[in-house]
């Protein structure tokens, strides 16, 4: 095994396999690892200099972790290692459906009355959320698609803020 250098990517760095799939556990278990053997307090004896390089380690290990620990983070990390980076803020392209789909929601959103009925589309809105996520997973660890992952963590991103919305618009008929 290599010695892992500030420069490789968070994969790498913490000795995980370069896929979608993670296990949080062992995600924390390699973060706590690592951290434990280049916290910048066990230099204090060598120096600024070992010092300040456990600092840019210590950072780049939390940076590596932060990013891998959220699945949407981790799937826009990995189609940008594939070179499809998600553009979320500058590439608002969806397919025709989605967005048909999506005002059809916020129209029943606004035409709520009760609870059951809140319940009922946050259920609707949820079930496509988690297809999504399960065609992503499909592009990236099975087909190696990065392409294609890139519209689903777009369409991941689009229904997690309308499952936020929803839930905050709905608050008063489901407590």
């Amino acid at each position: 095994m290599t010695t892992p250098s500030l420069a490789d990517n968070d994969f790498v760095l913490l000795g995980v396999a370069q896929q979608f799939a993670q296990s949080p556990s062992e995600l924390r278990r390699q973060w706590t690892h690592l951290q434990s053997q280049m916290h910048p307090d066990k230099f204090a004896a060598d120096g600024p200099a070992a010092q300040r390089l456990a600092l840019q380690w210590s950072v780049r290990i939390n940076e590596a972790y932060q990013r891998l620990k959220s699945p949407l983070q981790r799937a826009q990390y990995l189609c940008e290692l594939a070179g499809h980076p998600v553009g979320a803020h500058d590439n608002t392209a969806m397919p025709l459906d989605f967005l048909m789909q999506q005002i059809q929601w916020r129209e029943q959103l606004d035409e709520v009355s009760n609870a059951a009925a809140g319940q009922a589309l946050l259920a609707q809105i949820d079930a496509a959320l988690q297809v999504q996520w399960a065609q992503l997973e499909q592009a990236l660890d099975t087909d190696h698609n990065a392409a294609a992952a890139v519209l689903s963590v777009r369409q991941i991103m689009f229904l997690d803020k309308l499952l936020a919305q929803a839930h905050a618009a709905l608050a008063p008929f489901l407590t």
